[in-house]
């Protein structure tokens, strides 16, 4: 089956882009992933340089949520994903509104959907790209690391926000968590569930020093993850190995 925007409508397919301060990016990547899919949320997470007008200024239809003030990419996946769930949307690709990463990868998601039903997706990113900050590697690595203590299964990238969720699958999961730190809970969570990860190749685009513009921020985020870490390290021996057990055994 080829990955048209029919075939998107048909698997039940949106895409999600969380975006706070993006102005100078986000209709860019609005139009290259409309090439794709007509289903796109926008979730404007309390932006204050003009980005929401943008967004609703855009000559793409987009479906936009907005609020104030900025909660956090966690949050902003959330809303997004109740909003989805509310539109009848069985699946959501989230990708990053500050162009690093390509929507011509958009297929590749679809293939590996209709390959492994009611999976989560996950792009995968070489260490190696051209301009990768030193410190996106380590916090790869370490990431990688702790997740599989946590659940005893390996993924190449467990830093990426290009991901395609089940939505319905996950059912109602009610994060913890409400920035950064809530992609790794997701993952982690939803392995204990005993969904299916799947990692996919993807390309990302990172732009010279002097151009990029993060809000990561190094010492808050990191110890934040840190601390999110230590607590799924003892979830995992009181609740997340026996959870995954128990399905297994019982097929739930």
């Amino acid at each position: 089956m080829a990955a048209d925007k029919a075939t998107l409508r048909e698997l039940g397919i949106c895409i999600i882009i969380p975006t706070y301060n993006n102005a100078g990016t986000i209709i860019d990547v609005i139009h290259s992933v409309s090439e794709y899919c007509n289903d796109i949320l926008v979730v404007c997470d309390g932006p204050t340089d003009g980005t929401e007008e943008l967004v609703r200024q855009c000559d793409t239809p987009v479906h936009v949520i907005a609020y104030q003030p900025n909660k956090g990419k966690g949050t902003a996946l959330a809303t997004g994903f109740r909003e989805a769930l509310k539109l009848g949307f069985r699946y959501a690709i989230t990708l990053d509104s500050d162009g690093q990463h390509y929507a011509s990868d958009i297929p590749a998601f679809v293939e590996a959907i209709q390959a492994h039903p009611d999976a989560l997706i996950i792009g995968s990113r070489g260490l190696k790209h051209d301009n990768m900050p030193q410190k996106n590697t380590f916090a790869n690595k370490f990431s990688n690391f702790w997740f599989t203590v946590q659940t005893g299964k390996k993924l190449p990238d467990t830093q990426t926000g290009y991901r395609l969720y089940p939505l319905r699958k996950m059912g109602t999961m009610r994060l913890i968590t409400s920035r950064y730190e809530a992609e790794l809970e997701m993952l982690v969570r939803s392995a204990w569930r005993n969904i299916s990860i799947i990692p996919i190749p993807i390309k990302v685009y990172y732009p010279p020093q002097e151009e990029r513009v993060s809000f990561f921020r190094p010492g808050k985020d990191f110890t934040r993850i840190s601390i999110l870490n230590t607590f799924f390290c003892f979830a995992a021996i009181l609740y997340g190995y026996p959870s995954m057990l128990i399905r297994k055994i019982f097929h739930i």
